[in-house]
């Protein structure tokens, strides 16, 4: 078996992993480290909660102690990019950490605040930044910060980066860093859209993958209610009451359907906080603090905090709306069971959900187990939204491939009943008849009274 000191970590990163209570090295930070160490440029694939950012966060900190350098004002030597606030605290957090005892200086920036205790902390010039694409670029063309002396450039989350628009600020970036660098690119999944951005950004990169796209951690035990959407509130209410779920993510599609449930959940007696893109930076920070507190309260997000959310002994993820993206329902499921844990993932379907469902299940390759113990005091369902079948059936009457109905042509060489086609054409090509000297004029007869 592998450890962290046979990977080539130095005793002062040993010692910090040590404090983090890290003992033995994930797939993807074995399988990895050594090719950063040695200068390799690295494509890295691992599924949600792996330990992605360990993988090249410490071996990049072994590389800047085994070659200190003075750094100029605004630059940085380690370039981070992450797609979301959440994430980007998460990875200077990190940084922090493992190389607290490496005397090595850091920053991260992100927008949504003020950007003056950012643009100070880059006086000096940093070892390690961390930033999100905006924000970056906004401080850049300020002159506040300089990446043209960038000798590792990181980019985490790719795939996330490309879903939430980023790629052409990226691209920007990249352009402005050396070319003479070592990169490290690491996504959850491959789409083709990822694979052509590595392409561009990498230099014979060797690849290294540990686990098949986009499939759960074996950790999370998935179940799926099926019921109609106005009783899942009072679903989750009973679950959270009688199921002994102690640290719980609730993710909803909308902004502001994360914060009607709040309210909902508020109204029942239940402490609960939202995070979402709306929130202000200290909003997000202080819901963060508090859910990672011994009493932490049902923390509802949005898809924006998918991937930013790393917070260990995560007991339960309850997928409240299901994504219109099956890659993200792995990593909403991927919040939990992290760094050894074993979680629980449960998710609510109604009716005009159950594609969705469908598409999730094929991307898993496996059908969720279906939960039907649902308590008997939720209000009673309208009949158009009665539990129907798991999957909808592919034909139905006389009805198309896809639900329409059929149209039955008439047979050939023969006409319907009414005017011959001739006539019809003749009689719509007709001009109108001019009108009376001194009447006026008069439009369709929806307009007429207006006229």
């Amino acid at each position: 078996m592998q450890t962290f000191k046979s990977l080539g970590l130095s005793a002062p990163v040993l010692e910090a992993l040590a404090a983090e209570g890290y003992t033995t090295p994930t797939p993807i930070q074995a399988k990895a480290m050594p090719h950063v160490l040695a200068g390799r440029d690295l494509f890295g694939c691992a599924q949600t909660g792996t330990g992605k950012t360990a993988a090249f966060a410490l071996p990049l900190i072994e590389r800047l102690m085994a070659d200190r350098r003075d750094v100029q004002p605004h630059r940085c030597r380690v370039l981070v990019l992450a797609p979301t606030r959440e994430l980007a605290s998460q990875i200077h957090d990190s940084f922090r950490a493992y190389g607290k005892h490496a005397k090595l200086r850091s920053a991260v920036i992100y927008g949504g605040v003020n950007q003056k205790p950012q643009a100070a902390a880059m006086q000096r010039g940093v070892d390690v930044l961390v930033a999100t694409p905006g924000r970056l670029l906004d401080l850049i063309q300020q002159r506040l910060v300089d990446i043209r002396a960038v000798e590792f450039l990181v980019l985490d989350e790719a795939d996330r980066m490309l879903d939430m628009g980023f790629i052409h600020d990226v691209r920007k970036i990249v352009s402005q860093v050396p070319k003479k660098r070592q990169t490290l690119f690491f996504s959850a999944t491959l789409p083709a859209e990822v694979r052509q951005l590595a392409e561009t950004m990498l230099r014979d990169p060797l690849e290294v993958k540990t686990a098949p796209q986009a499939t759960p951690a074996e950790t999370v035990d998935q179940s799926v209610f099926l019921l109609p959407q106005k009783q899942k509130k009072h679903l989750l209410v009973h679950l959270l009451k009688h199921e002994g779920m102690a640290r719980v993510i609730v993710f909803t599609r909308t902004k502001h359907g994360a914060n009607k449930l709040q309210r909902d959940l508020e109204k029942a007696g239940i402490r609960a906080a939202a995070i979402h893109g709306n929130k202000s930076q200290n909003q997000r920070e202080l819901a963060l603090s508090s859910f990672k507190s011994q009493r932490p309260p049902v923390l509802i997000a949005t898809d924006i905090a998918a991937r930013g959310i790393d917070v260990d002994q995560v007991t339960h993820v309850v997928n409240f709306e299901l994504p219109h993206e099956p890659e993200t329902y792995v990593h909403r499921i991927g919040r939990t069971g992290r760094a050894g844990f074993t979680g629980v993932a449960l998710s609510f379907c109604d009716r005009e959900e159950r594609p969705r469902l469908a598409a999730i299940e094929r991307l898993l390759r496996k059908q969720i187990p279906e939960r039907t113990d649902l308590p008997a005091d939720l209000p009673k369902a309208d009949d158009a939204e009665e539990r129907g079948p798991r999957r909808p059936a592919s034909h139905a009457g006389s009805r198309g491939e896809r639900g329409r109905p059929s149209r039955t042509k008439p047979a050939k060489g023969r006409r319907s009943k009414g005017k011959p086609r001739g006539e019809k054409r003749a009689t719509a090509a007709a001009p109108a008849a001019a009108p009376a000297a001194g009447s006026k004029p008069r439009g369709p007869k929806k307009y007429r009274r207006a006229l």
